[in-house]
């Protein structure tokens, strides 16, 4: 699915859909229009056939809010209680929080599934991996998150399961992989090499041989992506990155497309204790309210910064999925003058993590646990809501001095 382009310089182009063309546009609306006041989990509900939808970007506001009812808040409280009065449903802190809920009811609205929130993106990832049968094997993609790649090689040396790397791009020997697979793990994009997957395809074959499917849409967040309706079984969040989006919160989150994963998943939260604090959910849905507004901004951004940069004298590649807002560049010359173009940016800031409103960016090969068939080049540019013209501004000088 990548198609790529050589400028007379050399600087290559890379994108996942060939022919792509910006800007790309937002999915068309696919949520029901509730049949009572908007607000709590209305948006789940079906309507009668032919009855208008939601566009996404109303479902992102409106999803997970009290009801309409006289003197009800507008936004939703911090519930902050560790044990419950008997007799509903969440009694104790670790089982269950309003705040959750909240937040729960709207990233499953717009993801078109059941959400589970967690502490962590690991926390959530970990869970999901604890659904496989001992011994079970994971297909995973070669390239990805490096704290998912640790993890999977962490419980394979420990018998746990076997895990199994693949060239994700390659539908193929994906396909060929499942036929012995537990479960299928990727992302689409792969982080950091924004390789895209035929998620469909894929979903397909390892239902052939029984294997879940898993994508972590984090990168795509659901505006851009919706795995679940392409046939995936889970979708997993860094919800730290673009669903809360100001570099203030750690939390994660799933999405099961049956009630019966969504309830094993569940269950391991409230047996391991991986649950989210409720000022972070508060934070986190707050963020969730304003990612259409977000992502709009910062993904033609990175459009724009990506024809910019087409062709600069001191990259060897600019890669981009089409969509989204992560670019990754290779500095010609490799880790040295990456380093150097991390270092030396006033605007762009060198740090890890992504999906911020404040643009960032670092070489990726810096990590030990960076697969060694990324680029030592390779600057991950997490794309933010400054300026265009201040942060190509930042961006290139620097660039402009290493070439």
């Amino acid at each position: 699915m990548n198609g790529a382009f050589t400028y007379g310089n050399g600087c290559r182009v890379t994108t996942a859909i060939p022919g792509i063309r910006w800007p790309v546009r937002l999915p068309p609306p696919r949520h029901p229009l509730p049949s009572g006041p908007p607000g709590g989990t209305a948006v789940h509900e079906t309507t009668e056939a032919g009855a208008p939808a939601l566009h996404p970007d109303t479902v992102a506001i409106i999803a997970g809010r009290p009801p309409h009812e006289p003197d009800a808040p507008m936004s939703v409280p911090v519930h902050l209680t560790s044990t419950y009065v008997a007799g509903g449903d969440h009694v104790y802190g670790r089982y269950g929080n309003p705040t959750w809920t909240a937040f729960e009811d709207a990233l499953g609205a717009l993801e078109g599934g059941r959400c589970v929130a967690f502490a962590s993106g690991m926390a959530a990832i970990a869970a999901v991996l604890d659904l496989v049968e001992p011994g079970g094997v994971v297909v995973a993609p070669r390239h990805s998150y490096t704290g998912t790649v640790a993890l999977l090689d962490e419980l394979q040396a420990k018998g746990r399961l076997r895990a199994a790397y693949v060239d994700i791009t390659d539908t193929a020997a994906v396909a060929a992989a499942c036929r012995d697979a537990a479960m299928v793990w990727f992302e689409s994009p792969t982080n950091p090499a924004l390789e895209v997957a035929e998620i469909s395809a894929i979903a397909a074959a390892a239902h052939e041989h029984g294997a879940l499917v898993v994508v972590d849409n984090t990168f795509a967040t659901p505006l851009l992506q919706q795995p679940l309706a392409l046939g995936a079984d889970l979708v997993v969040h860094s919800a730290t990155k673009y669903i809360s989006g100001h570099s203030d919160v750690l939390m994660g989150a799933v999405v099961a497309a049956s009630d019966a994963h969504a309830d094993a998943v569940v269950h391991r939260r409230s047996l391991t204790g991986g649950i989210p604090a409720p000022l972070e959910t508060f934070l986190a849905l707050r963020g969730l309210r304003t990612l259409p507004v977000r992502l709009e901004r910062a993904q033609a951004n990175a459009q724009e910064l990506v024809r910019r940069l087409t062709g600069h004298p001191a990259l060897e590649e600019v890669r981009y999925p089409g969509f989204g807002a992560i670019v990754s560049i290779v500095v010609r010359g490799g880790a040295e003058p990456a380093e150097a173009l991390a270092e030396r940016t006033s605007l762009w800031v060198h740090a890890t993590s992504l999906g911020g409103v404040e643009s960032t960016l670092e070489r990726r090969r810096r990590w030990p646990l960076e697969q060694p068939t990324i680029p030592e080049g390779l600057v991950r540019l997490s794309v933010g809501l400054e300026h265009l013209d201040d942060l190509h501004r930042d961006l290139v000088g620097v660039l402009d001095s290493l070439a």
